[in-house]
């Protein structure tokens, strides 16, 4: 779920439009109750990935964004991730990507693997176990870590960010056979020691919220997408963020 970043994270900001563009979603499937605009239909979701398609653009996960970003051959790649863990992303998002020749990002909880999200209210919404992960992971896509318990990092306990950031490695890795790259913070909540415990945990990038500010490989911003988007709204983003590059002197996408 997205909140306001802590005030470090605010203070430290800056407007930077050569930033890769990473989308942000949360469930894909349909939810009668959803007060935080997290859910996206698996119908809208083939339509956002259509029009991605169309203009010649193609998801990838964040590893593999930021891999070819070093290498020099970004171009035309949007990065796909999706929060918390949900079941229908494996069962509703992966067929769809797969379709389309795309990748994405899981962030899972690996102390909530098979539950629900208990931190959010009304009726539950099924996480993945590890047999998701697992399936996930076997298509080639990227698993990365959303912590333990989805905790807000900024100005937690050091024994708490152990837990949420270290642990949560350590657990994943037994699932997928290799530590995850990827952190994901919970809330888009970290503040400095976050980010400095996402990178001496050995994560290689870290994942952020709010799409206009900078902190560094570990805060990578990303931009919403819900279920309000349809085709003309994301042709727009993608519109700005050309527009933005090119005044930048960047290279569009």
């Amino acid at each position: 779920m997205t909140a306001a970043l802590s005030h470090d994270s605010v203070a430290a900001g800056r407007r930077t439009p050569h930033l890769p563009l990473i989308m942000m979603y949360h469930s894909v499937g349909v939810r009668p109750y959803d007060p935080h605009n997290l859910a996206v239909t698996p119908e809208r979701f083939e339509e956002q990935m259509a029009t991605l398609s169309r203009r010649g653009l193609r998801g990838v996960s964040v590893a593999e964004l930021l891999a070819a970003r070093a290498a020099g051959s970004a171009r035309g790649l949007i990065g796909l991730t999706f929060d918390d863990g949900y079941t229908d992303v494996v069962e509703n998002a992966l067929p769809i990507l797969q379709r389309f020749g795309f990748s994405g990002t899981f962030y899972v909880l690996a102390g909530r693997i098979g539950g629900a999200n208990e931190w959010d209210e009304g009726t539950p919404w099924p996480l993945v176990d590890e047999t998701g992960i697992r399936r996930w992971a076997d298509a080639g896509f990227e698993v990365g870590s959303h912590g333990t318990m989805h905790t807000a990092l900024a100005g937690a306990a050091p024994e708490v960010l152990r837990s949420e950031v270290a642990d949560s490695r350590e657990k994943l890795s037994e699932i997928i056979g290799k530590p995850p790259s990827g952190y994901c913070y919970a809330y888009g909540s970290m503040d400095a020691a976050a980010r400095t415990a996402v990178a001496e945990a050995g994560y290689d990038y870290g994942c952020a919220v709010v799409s206009r500010l900078s902190l560094g490989r570990h805060a990578l911003p990303r931009i919403w997408i819900g279920q309000v988007h349809t085709s003309k709204h994301i042709l727009k983003m993608l519109y700005t963020y050309r527009l933005h590059r090119r005044i930048s002197g960047r290279n569009a996408l």
